[in-house]
């Protein structure tokens, strides 16, 4: 499933993407394909490289090898510019300011755009918190309010970093509820399985940095190196 060199596509392609800290290899060779519509998940242990990859589609890092193209554009993305690229990301915490009301956070990402604010927080199902200032609120409310935050820059493509961090069974299937529904890609990292196969469409493997498998959710359920790598160590 990965993408042969020079080959481009519309969405989000990753080609043999390599990233050095001085003698760390934290990303070894990665490829990787979100198409339009797709929801595409990043499994490893800690330390696998999977923070790191996201921060290469963000900007935060530069690859030391290897190429990134968006919808057919080569693609060097800055922090600062993603939601102009199509691109919005949610943080492994939350996030919000604290002196901002829920929907004040929100209008943050989409200045103006009030009535589009009140879609999205009554999409994550936290409307009746707009006017509540964040640290008032249960840990999984504010989740949701985050989310609600990048969506209302309707990005092409989402990028969801370990969203059921912190949250309960019953909170986990809201949110992959609202995960299948979303009108944009997904590239997600998350540590409980359950909610990656799921909602994921594919499935990235990583370990030290390497991808050691790729593919649907029941290909990987079935793969003996990620037995070994993930989810053998995770039991």
């Amino acid at each position: 499933m990965t993408m042969p060199a020079g080959e481009a596509s519309p969405g989000l392609t990753l080609h043999q993407i390599s990233v050095r800290f001085g003698g760390l290899v934290a990303l070894d060779g990665v490829s990787l394909r979100v198409a339009p519509g797709r929801t595409v998940g990043v499994i490893g242990p800690n330390g696998a490289g999977k923070t790191t990859l996201f921060n290469v589609v963000c900007g935060f890092v530069a690859p030391t090898g290897g190429t990134l193209t968006f919808d057919d554009r080569p693609l060097r993305p800055r922090p600062h510019r993603l939601t102009r690229l199509g691109i919005a990301r949610t943080l492994q915490g939350v996030g919000l300011f604290p002196s901002l009301t829920v929907l004040e956070n929100v209008q943050v990402a989409a200045p103006g755009a009030t009535d589009r604010a009140w879609a999205e927080l009554d999409r994550c199902g936290v409307a009746q918190h707009a006017g509540t200032l964040p640290g008032r609120l249960p840990y999984a409310v504010r989740k949701r309010v985050s989310l609600a935050r990048a969506l209302v820059a309707r990005p092409r493509l989402l990028l969801l970093d370990e969203p059921a961090g912190g949250l309960g069974a019953e909170e986990i299937e809201e949110l992959r509820e609202l995960i299948t529904g979303l009108p944009c890609s997904v590239l997600l990292v998350e540590h409980h399985m359950d909610l990656v196969m799921a909602v994921c469409d594919e499935i990235l493997v990583l370990d030290f940095g390497k991808p050691v498998a790729h593919g649907t959710p029941d290909e990987i359920r079935t793969d003996e190196a990620v037995a070994d790598a993930y989810l053998g160590a995770a039991t």
